[in-house]
């Protein structure tokens, strides 16, 4: 099936909304709501990474949105199941809605299924043998000279090591951190970064905070490569492959910080788009 080319997540969603992408949301139900809230400290760290997420569950397939803390409260799971999707696809809340697009997207096309995505095997082992596994991962998505500056939006200290060992100079960017597990000062401007980057790796949670259709548009206007790393909305930051999306390394749940044994990931690549998002 042909797909519109979406522009922002609002026009991916009107797109879903309107049956552009397969079944209408009215006929996909909710079967499971889950919020989940974990903290993460690595072994010889100092930093505990806090995260929420909200998970739907859709037939054989989930939808995933990380969220800040009191974002979104737990009683909200007690009637999402049983929803139809149109309705969390127009909800006032924003990962309410990145997780149903996730769900619907992930549910008409499963990763599992995609033809144009390579599948890498998280080992089997401690959250940080994982950990170093996913970042490697998404840094072997990353085709940048020896010095290139790449803006990290979403810091974890593995990627910033695993851009370093690619040769990459690495510009964090955080609204939670401020230094990394080095001392390297974090900026929480966005913009700061992006001005000065040679490309772009960026968290799914700009999904749903407001930021991805920023970068997004940065990206394709400045002709640099954007690499996303997604548990959040690994299937909605697909859409816009070739859209100003060059790399993407979708995690879908379950998630490696929730599991010890072998999960899968999928790595997708698309060339850069010249000009404006067709």
């Amino acid at each position: 099936m042909s797909h519109p080319t979406p522009h922002t997540v609002a026009e991916l969603t009107e797109a879903v909304l309107a049956g552009a992408h397969g079944p209408d949301p009215a006929e996909l139900t909710v079967t499971s709501a889950f919020w989940l809230y974990n903290t993460t400290r690595l072994a010889g760290g100092d930093v505990t990474y806090h995260n929420h997420y909200l998970l739907l569950r859709v037939g054989d397939s989930f939808g995933a949105c990380s969220f800040e803390a009191g974002e979104l409260a737990p009683e909200f799971c007690e009637n999402a199941s049983g929803h139809s999707l149109d309705k969390l696809l127009r909800d006032e809340c924003a990962p309410v809605r990145t997780a149903a697009l996730d769900a619907y997207l992930s549910r008409v096309r499963p990763h599992r299924d995609a033809d144009d995505a390579e599948r890498v095997m998280l080992p089997t082992g401690t959250p940080e043998v994982r950990a170093e596994a996913r970042d490697a991962a998404v840094a072997g998505l990353l085709d940048i000279a020896p010095g290139a500056k790449v803006a990290l939006i979403g810091v974890v200290n593995p990627l910033v090591a695993a851009i370093r060992e690619r040769g990459g100079v690495c510009l964090p960017c955080d609204l939670n951190l401020r230094t990394t597990a080095w001392g390297d000062p974090v900026t929480d401007d966005m913009t700061e970064v992006l001005a000065q980057a040679d490309a772009v790796v960026a968290t799914g949670m700009t999904l749903s905070n407001g930021t991805f259709d920023l970068i997004l548009q940065h990206c394709v206007e400045h002709q640099v490569p954007l690499t996303v790393y997604a548990q959040s909305g690994s299937a909605v930051a697909r859409a816009f492959l070739g859209a100003g999306v060059t790399g993407l390394n979708a995690e879908p749940f379950t998630f490696s910080q929730f599991s010890a044994d072998a999960t899968p990931m999928y790595r997708y690549r698309a060339a850069l788009t010249n000009g404006a998002a067709a």
